[in-house]
């Protein structure tokens, strides 16, 4: 977020200092309110472009064996380009090299599932999909008790793809 900030800062800079140096070779013809008025376009460019090449550039730092199983797109009525162009604000990973069978049951599988969210921090959780039944849980407590399972639905990406049903 802070180098992003100094990004924002540099782009105002520089859109000012392009409008500057034109007026200087324009001989001052240049209304001096357009100075401005490029420091805060190149600001406003750089913080929309940066929101729009978040995910791909987070999608791509992904260690290999996670995947992107799942993206939220977002759009705010402060941000009305959103509405044409919605962006990605969140989404979910799966650690597709780090799943684990269940000794006892072969349709049983532990998984690590990553919730990324912009200008928030990474959560990860553990969950337990059931490829027999299609359902999904999140293991007990910590307490040893029993997990409580829901039916996550035929179009759920992380049992699809835990269970390779794709």
């Amino acid at each position: 977020m802070f180098l992003e900030l100094i990004a924002v800062i540099v782009a105002g800079l520089a859109g000012a200092g392009v409008m500057m140096l034109i007026a200087r070779t324009l001989g001052d013809r240049v209304p001096r309110w357009l100075t401005p008025v490029a420091a805060g376009v190149a600001m406003l460019g750089t913080t929309i472009t940066s929101e729009y090449s978040w995910y791909s550039r987070t999608a791509e730092a992904l260690p290999e064996g996670v995947e992107v199983v799942q993206t939220v797109d977002s759009t705010a009525f402060y941000r009305p380009w959103t509405y044409l162009v919605p962006y990605t604000n969140r989404f979910l990973a799966l650690d597709t090299g780090n799943l684990r069978a269940n000794n006892e049951d072969a349709s049983l599988y532990m998984a690590d599932v990553y919730f990324f969210r912009r200008w928030g921090t990474v959560q990860a959780v553990e969950l337990m999909v059931n490829c027999s039944t299609g359902q999904r849980a999140d293991p007990a407590f910590g307490d040893g008790g029993e997990p409580v399972w829901r039916d996550a639905g035929a179009d759920d990406p992380i049992v699809n793809r835990v269970c390779d049903r794709e």
